[in-house]
């Protein structure tokens, strides 16, 4: 199907030829005819398959469709997710499938600006985008209202769940028009039943699509895992990344420090990269995003805190560096490559740690990932060491000898001098018992 067969309006056409867009992929094939005759919706589907393309055409459509509900402080449009990487993410697309319709759109989440922000808002907005915790902060400070709100999208709703945003998120829906007033739309990459009670609770009866269920994973990704000892993991990371040294990886690990660790190896090994985590400040998450979307950072070591939300287009290889101990974590992480029809590789390293996991992925996507057969050759030995197997640094810069004119000799303690007795470094003598 393609976009101009559908009722859409010209203006956001123009944003769709644009974002170089023809024909819809399935989950929008499927639920924008009912979206756009202003049905409720309540969507599962694989990420990276075009459901935030999908909201939005809807959303700018039946706003230049419906009549506005008049100046005030409620926008017209909320979208709520659970990551400002989501957030950023949908802002971005928003903006460029919205740019002919003239229509105000503004991102809210943590980590920037907080007064800029609220600015923001109070300016006016049509669309507002915004993780649940900001976007309480700034309702409960009354800088806007819901109760105009025409048009609602919880996106990501399984992982708001599972970041623990549910009580947030019914704050908010409590505090919005009637769910008869308002059309509201619910996009996930599963559908619990947690999330449909939400559906039932908050929604008018809304219109349910499951898009491909059988394959949970994107067809087009090759999996691929090598069963490895833990020590071994750096050298055949290694291994991949020389065989094929033109592709744009997302490495994944369970642990904060374990990212941050991959990070230093790589780059004392003359292999540029970057880590984020759930701790890096919001600008410079934003500045190594940017460098990672633009080509110019090739690897990228990350915890899930970028599994979801992130829609980074020529991600070559996503490397489990870590295997997942979530099932839903390993499709969410692997679809971070093959986007929008493109093929992509999943590398995933089963360790002994990790490798309990693996059966609970199986059973998940409902298939068997491919064994590959591991050989000495593909393991790379001759690699700068920076941590030793217990993850203590292997060696400091400033520490190459003894007499390394960087480096302060500790001064030697004899006897008591550091408590400031001069005894020569003879003990001190004890006091004589009365």
């Amino acid at each position: 199907m393609r976009f101009k067969e559908l009722h859409i309006p010209e203006k956001v056409l123009e944003g769709i030829r644009a974002a170089g867009f023809t024909e819809c992929t399935p989950v929008q094939a499927q639920t924008l005819p009912e979206a756009l005759r202003g049905r409720d919706i309540a969507a599962q589907a694989q990420t990276g398959t075009g459901k935030t393309a999908a909201f939005l055409i809807a959303i700018f459509s039946r706003m230049l469709a419906v009549p506005s509900p008049g100046r005030g402080p409620s926008p017209r449009a909320l979208i709520i997710a659970p990551t400002r990487e989501l957030v950023i993410q949908i802002a971005a697309e928003a903006k460029l499938l919205g740019g002919h319709s003239g229509f105000r759109i503004v991102p809210v989440f943590g980590g920037i600006d907080y007064q800029r922000q609220r600015e923001e808002i109070t300016k006016g907005a049509d669309m507002l985008i915004g993780t649940p915790g900001r976007l309480i902060d700034y309702l409960k400070q009354k800088v806007y209202s819901l109760r105009k709100t025409q048009f609602l999208v919880i996106d990501e709703a399984d992982r708001l769940f599972d970041m623990g945003f549910i009580s947030d998120l019914r704050f908010l829906l409590r505090r919005m028009s009637p769910y008869d007033k308002r059309q509201s739309m619910l996009f996930s990459a599963t559908l619990s039943n947690r999330v449909l009670e939400l559906c039932y609770e908050h929604m008018n009866m809304p219109e349910r699509f499951t898009v491909t269920p059988d394959k949970v994973t994107v067809e087009k990704i090759e999996q691929e895992i090598y069963h490895i000892g833990e020590s071994e993991k750096p050298g055949l990371l290694f291994g991949i990344l020389r065989r094929e040294p033109a592709g744009r990886y997302l490495i994944f690990c369970n642990t904060k420090s374990a990212a941050e660790r991959l990070e230093v190896l790589l780059n004392a090994n003359g292999l540029t990269s970057a880590a984020i985590t759930g701790n890096l400040d919001q600008k410079k998450r934003l500045k190594v995003l940017s460098k990672f979307r633009d080509g110019t950072l090739p690897i990228l070591a990350a915890t899930d805190v970028a599994s979801r939300g992130l829609h980074i287009d020529g991600v070559t290889h996503v490397i489990n560096y870590d295997l997942p101990q979530d099932p839903e974590d390993y499709v969410h992480r692997i679809g971070r490559t093959a986007r929008a029809g493109a093929g992509g590789r999943a590398i995933s390293l089963a360790c002994e740690e990790y490798v309990h996991s693996l059966a609970d992925v199986e059973e998940y996507i409902r298939q068997k990932i491919p064994v590959m057969p591991l050989t000495e050759e593909m393991i790379v030995t001759n690699y700068r060491k920076v941590f030793r197997h217990d993850g203590k640094k292997a060696y400091s810069p400033l520490k190459k000898g003894p007499h390394h004119p960087h480096r302060k000799e500790k001064p030697t303690r004899t006897g008591n001098k550091s408590l400031g007795h001069k005894n020569d470094g003879h003990r001190r003598p004890e006091k004589k018992k009365l």
